[in-house]
């Protein structure tokens, strides 16, 4: 019994039903409950800068190859366009099929606009896509670790590294001690992750607490079709992925338990990005494949967000019942190729850019919005769970194509 205390999935599963009921019978803690999740994703994004750089950077010091740093993240962003694509057209097919906004009162859509609603509308109109793709180029380095912008930090890293990699001999001492840094931030993450139950105790109570489980009633057909679209999309595309890439989707999902449960509590796939980095070496996958595949899969491997925005967009055309051809999917799905790649992996980004695609498709209503609000929280869970397994399956894709995944390693990881 004292074995089963001291198990963090344990731990973490337990914190989650507490959070439910505590959510259900004491909304007032609800405050209290935001307030406890905030503080342990803090903790944690205070580790993501210094981690991310110091693993890319040792991974391409070590590698003295920047044409196989290209390839690989050559290879890292074809990977995730398929995929991605999949997921958009799946979204979509499933959508037609489904039809989880048929039959809906139109009623329901006319929440009054608050505060949070508009701040998300007001920020998915100004959201410009090439400034995006601009912002990734740090104007301040001290800036990008300061904000925890990572694909600043992936890119000023993979700068670093190269130059590093370029001083031969002479860089070797400063290899030692980056290593010797890395390990530290490893050994504090090990730390924060043992308050990783009361991190999800908090993020599940703040979240059924404020959102309440009644509030999902009118909104179940949607829920239940974007969350067996998810399914579907892990057991049968991913699945297939690892089969062709020769590995046991099961074996891979029993490796990061962990951290599937602590984004189930914190509704955020942020919180795992440290530990899904250790764990996918610990799988095999090689230091310097899984710091490039991984933090660049935050931002442009979302698979969840991608089914959640192209689910959303057919919902409302359905709600308000606005036929769509297919003329007009075909070019949703075009435009949320671009917006979807501006989704970060904290909670609430994917509401910002549903608002970002509606403002550019110009056929279904911007204030229509306002019908997911109540559910995005439970939404946000799905979307964070299928972006983190989605990343993870990416990075042992791309190793086994470079020939950095270590099977011993991998049998080791499985039989544990």
């Amino acid at each position: 019994m004292k074995r089963l205390f001291s198990n963090l999935t344990f731990q973490v599963l337990l914190a989650i039903v507490l959070g439910v009921v505590v959510g259900v019978y004491f909304k007032s803690f609800a405050p209290t409950a935001q307030t406890i999740s905030k503080v342990f994703i803090n903790m944690i994004t205070m580790l993501i800068g210094p981690i991310i750089f110091f693993t890319i950077v040792l991974g391409i010091a070590n590698m003295n190859d920047m044409k196989k740093v290209g390839r690989v993240g050559g290879k890292a962003i074809l990977y995730f366009e398929v995929i991605t694509t999949f997921a958009l057209a799946m979204g979509v097919i499933m959508s037609e099929i489904l039809k989880p906004g048929e039959g809906m009162q139109i009623a329901a859509a006319h929440h009054t606009a608050d505060a949070k609603l508009q701040a998300y509308t007001e920020q998915g109109e100004h959201m410009k896509w090439g400034e995006f793709f601009a912002h990734i180029v740090p104007g301040n380095v001290v800036d990008a670790f300061a904000k925890g912008d990572i694909l600043q930090i992936l890119f000023f890293a993979i700068l670093f590294g190269y130059g590093l990699s370029k001083m031969g001999e002479t860089g070797k001492s400063v290899i030692t001690t980056f290593e010797k840094l890395s390990k530290v931030f490893f050994n504090i993450m090990g730390v924060v992750m043992k308050v990783a139950p009361i991190g999800a105790f908090g993020g599940m109570a703040f979240t059924v607490g404020t959102y309440g489980l009644t509030t999902l009633i009118p909104m179940l057909k949607l829920l239940g079709a974007v969350y067996l679209t998810m399914l579907l999309f892990i057991f049968i595309v991913l699945n297939i992925v690892c089969m062709l890439a020769k590995f046991s989707l099961w074996k891979y999902l029993k490796h990061i338990k962990e951290e599937i449960l602590i984004v189930l509590g914190t509704s955020s796939s942020e919180p795992v990005l440290p530990s899904m980095m250790v764990k996918m070496e610990q799988f095999g996958a090689s230091r310097s494949v899984v710091g490039l595949v991984i933090p660049t899969g935050y931002s442009f491997n979302l698979d969840g967000t991608t089914i959640y925005l192209s689910m959303s967009v057919i919902f409302l055309a359905q709600v308000f019942h606005i036929p769509l051809s297919l003329g007009q999917e075909l070019t949703i799905i075009g435009i949320l190729m671009v917006t979807s790649k501006g989704a970060a992996g904290v909670t609430g980004s994917g509401f910002i850019v549903l608002a970002s695609t509606l403002t550019a498709i110009k056929v279904i209503p911007l204030e229509s919005v306002a019908i997911l609000l109540g559910v995005d929280r439970f939404m946000s869970l799905a979307r964070a769970l299928t972006n983190v397994i989605g990343n993870g399956i990416a990075t042992v894709v791309i190793a086994e194509s470079e020939n950095e995944f270590d099977k011993e390693k991998y049998q080791q990881a499985i039989s544990q």
